[in-house]
């Protein structure tokens, strides 16, 4: 047993302590129909908090010869499934942690040199009739106990990618290419590795590594595959979490759901648990990482770039190409670029089939605010939203003349290269100028109501405010809009709302660009 060598389950086993604790131990499953097979190369990338740590060490806990995890193991799921015995404790695993022996590193262009010989020691001595030293690399230890022994191993390395997103040296880059390619690229040792399995936030580096790592699979947060339903949390364990807790799953979905994965919700694991042990959902994201990742790349503002933000924090989609971008964390050449790095960082959330990108949930939302106040291009953006607030008090208070000034600038500021008559621009103002709405209400476009689709509806989830309902006109007067709303039946859909309700009827006018508003109080 050793710290690198065959390691104990003591990590996996303090995970599982926790108060909170889910089960995926049905990972383990998936990864044994890769075992000694072509496809034995395993790359997993998804942004941080995302349990990538967790998993490697249930893994280690898993395969390590070097514990026995077998009452670890008995209550959870994998437990019951045939291929569970097949590998429990069969197998000799060298688990890495690369970031913690980067940061930890006093000299840290000897970090593989000092990291090699740390492994090199453990193999001396855990197999005591062959001789290791100083001059061999962790492969030719590897082979040696494959050759002489029929040993196999299992490979694990967490955060692979350090050394890509750090500034190192171009000595200790050179070093960390030779040692993939000892491990991963030779003939003579595939058949020693029964499994290789990397993880980082960022998929393999094309222009730089490409080469050492083109034997692996991906599974990203782009596309997971069969892994899908281990990103993150799903949905029915968020459910069943937040029955055990008492907390309100609604407000725990708005707060950290949004990323889809191949029919699954994801959601964030770690802001999950942590809003459930503190008793309230609010944003953990930004007590782990910084907005300045988002300001820093959107400041580059590449063409469309700074459009497309504004669509997003006005609630929509935009069109992204993912293919093109080379998974560095330098080489930016277009807003595709930025976008699915942002993605790969879990600040946008992917859509495979529509091969779009969105804002994910409430708690990144509030990331997107903080890093567009401190860009300079987007003071006209952070105005409108720090005016939401505002806004929303003086619809509340009947305010028409308030909302018709609030749109005349949005729409304008939304629509930018688009088509300002176009009525989805129309609905993308009135989204950015309540955005602070979204704090009580769900906001729901072209809502299914009564005879027809109310154009905006907000649906409180906080008690003593009303629903509203805003039906959007053109060239024509806010008076018939609230009459089409009675006469549509909208509030239908709301039969099941008790209480107040609001109808705003706005109609903008393509000539002049401004807006009128007639806000009515529905007395049931």
């Amino acid at each position: 047993m050793g710290i690198y060598l065959n390691p104990n389950n003591e990590n996996f086993t303090g995970t599982t302590k926790r108060d909170i604790y889910v089960d995926k131990t049905m990972m383990i499953k998936v990864l044994n129909r890769f075992m000694e097979t072509d496809n034995k190369y395993v790359c997993v990338s998804r942004p941080r908090r995302f349990g990538k740590t967790i998993a490697g060490n249930m893994l280690s806990a898993y395969y390590s010869k070097g514990c026995d995890s077998r009452q670890l193991f008995a209550r959870y799921r994998i437990s019951r499934e045939p291929s569970f015995e097949t590998y429990l404790n069969k197998l000799n695993v060298i688990q890495i942690d690369l970031n913690s022996e980067y940061q930890n590193a006093r000299d840290k262009d000897r970090l593989l040199d000092a990291l090699q010989d740390k492994i090199i020691d453990e193999f001396s001595a855990q197999f005591l009739g062959l001789a290791f030293s100083h001059e061999d690399s962790v492969g030719d230890c590897i082979l040696r106990a494959y050759s002489k022994l029929g040993e196999k191993f299992v490979v694990i390395i967490d955060e692979y990618d350090v050394l890509v997103r750090e500034s190192v040296s171009r000595q200790l880059f050179d070093q960390y290419l030779g040692f993939l390619n000892g491990l991963f690229k030779s003939n003579t040792l595939r058949p020693a590795i029964a499994l290789a399995y990397i993880t980082g936030i960022l998929p393999v580096v094309r222009d730089r590594i490409q080469s050492k790592l083109n034997n692996f699979e991906e599974y990203t947060i782009l596309d997971a595959g069969n892994l899908a339903e281990f990103v993150g949390f799903t949905a029915p364990e968020v459910q069943g979490l937040c029955r055990e807790y008492g907390a309100d799953f609604e407000e725990c979905r708005r707060w950290y759901d949004g990323y889809r994965q191949r029919g699954f919700e994801i959601y964030n694991p770690e802001s999950v648990v942590k809003s459930l042990a503190g008793g309230r959902c609010e944003n953990y994201w930004s007590k782990t990482s910084t907005y300045a990742v988002i300001s820093d790349r959107i400041q580059a503002n590449f063409d469309g770039t700074k459009d497309d933000v504004i669509r997003m924090l006005a609630g929509e989609s935009v069109d992204v190409n993912v293919t093109m971008y080379m998974n560095t964390m330098t080489e930016f050449k277009n807003k595709d670029d930025v976008f699915t790095y942002l993605i790969h960082l879990g600040y946008l959330a992917y859509d495979r089939e529509e091969g779009t990108c969105r804002i994910p949930n409430t708690e990144v939302q509030q990331e997107w605010k903080s890093a567009i106040s401190v860009v300079p291009e987007y003071k006209v953006t952070d105005g409108i939203i720090k005016a939401s607030k505002e806004l929303l008090a003086e619809t509340l208070r009947l305010n028409a003349d308030a909302v018709a000034k609030s749109l005349d600038e949005s729409h304008i500021h939304v629509t930018s290269n688009r088509s300002y008559n176009n009525e989805d621009a129309l609905q993308s103002a009135i989204y950015l100028s309540y955005i602070y709405a979204l704090n009580k209400y769900t906001i729901i476009k072209e809502m299914t109501a009564g005879k027809g689709f109310a154009d905006v509806v907000f649906i409180p989830f906080v008690p003593g405010i009303p629903a509203m309902i805003i039906e959007l006109k053109r060239n024509g007067c806010a008076d018939s809009a609230i009459t089409q709303i009675r006469e549509r039946r909208y509030f239908d859909s709301l039969s099941a709302y008790s209480g107040d309700l609001l109808f705003i009827g706005v109609n903008y006018d393509e000539t002049a660009k401004t807006h009128e508003c007639r806000i009515e109080k529905f007395v049931k």
